[in-house]
């Protein structure tokens, strides 16, 4: 699928909010339940988060120019940050009702029916939740996966929300609404730390997963014999994209088409088993000192050592 298609599934995204915004603020007004309102103060996140998620695809299915060499892929991660604010936000303001209902109880009303529309809520979010993360893990999207996350979060906080108010409907303890709500909000701020800290990563050029790297080594190790040998071997993920750096150190006296066929067949074999990853090599003369110079890079996180028998 092209780049560019992934808005239809932002701009699905941004219906499903539509909808249970209209539906989850019904059932506060019609209850009174703090507890659906902290449900609907979620869903106008859902709203900003794919409005932001629609922008961050378009920018990033935008391809490389003359200011943007690697593209713009990284604009995702600028969705999932703002998403993670905005998070954080309507965290807050819910707490803040949550302690304002605790501190003056109030009676429910027309429970039954407003239950029933959170419910009908709680199944959009679901159907429309399942298909964003597929899509987002089909297309390594950073903003369909978070944003999709978020909304399987929304359907906990709905059944939730929904179990509460059930029991102060059945036992008349009016302190479960906010209690409830309070849960809420700490569980809408654990969800917006992990979308920051997993966007933060990402600008911050991650490398890719560690049996990802270790089976990335295990294949250079392969490789390595007394003339060919490997180290400045980095990886990193941008957006949708992922990215593998080596040097690969051959004799002096081979020629620049043996040392370059030997990298091409690397490459190949790399790729085949990891086709979304874009791999780059450098040739080096493996009796140079010079060689060496740049073997310490990436060498702190134990990814770097050199791969094959010592150089003679």
């Amino acid at each position: 699928m092209n780049r560019e298609n992934l808005t239809k599934f932002a701009w699905l995204s941004i219906a499903a909010a539509l909808v249970t915004i209209a539906l989850k603020t019904g059932a506060w007004l019609i209850t009174g339940s703090v507890g659906l309102l902290s449900d609907a103060a979620e869903s106008l996140v859902n709203l900003a988060a794919a409005v932001t998620a629609l922008f961050a695809l378009r920018v990033a299915a935008k391809p490389a120019d003359k200011n943007h060499h690697f593209g713009h892929t990284k604009a995702e991660y600028f969705s999932a940050a703002v998403e993670g604010i905005m998070i954080f936000v309507a965290a807050v303001a819910i707490v803040y009702f949550a302690i304002e209902r605790l501190i003056t109880p109030a009676p429910l009303e027309s429970v039954g029916v407003g239950l029933l529309i959170s419910v009908v809520a709680a199944v959009v979010n679901g159907l429309v939740g399942w298909v964003l993360i597929r899509a987002g893990k089909a297309h390594n999207s950073i903003s369909l996966r978070a944003d999709g996350n978020h909304l399987m979060t929304d359907v906990v906080t709905s059944v939730g929300v929904v179990v509460g108010v059930l029991l102060v409907w059945v036992t008349g303890w009016l302190w479960l609404d906010p209690v409830v709500a309070l849960l809420v909000g700490v569980n809408i701020l654990w969800t917006g730390w992990r979308l920051l800290r997993e966007s933060t990563g990402g600008l911050m050029d991650v490398s890719l997963p560690k049996e990802v790297n270790a089976r990335l080594r295990e294949i250079l190790e392969e490789q390595s014999t007394e003339d060919v040998r490997f180290h400045a071997f980095r990886t990193r993920v941008s957006g949708s994209q992922q990215f593998m750096e080596m040097h690969m150190l051959v004799p002096g006296s081979w020629t620049v088409q043996r040392g370059h066929d030997a990298m091409e067949d690397l490459i190949d074999d790399i790729v085949e088993e990891f086709p979304d990853l874009h791999v780059n090599g450098h040739l080096e003369p493996i009796e140079d000192p010079r060689s060496y110079d740049d073997i310490h890079i990436g060498q702190r996180g134990r990814i770097d050592e050199g791969f094959g028998p010592p150089a003679v």
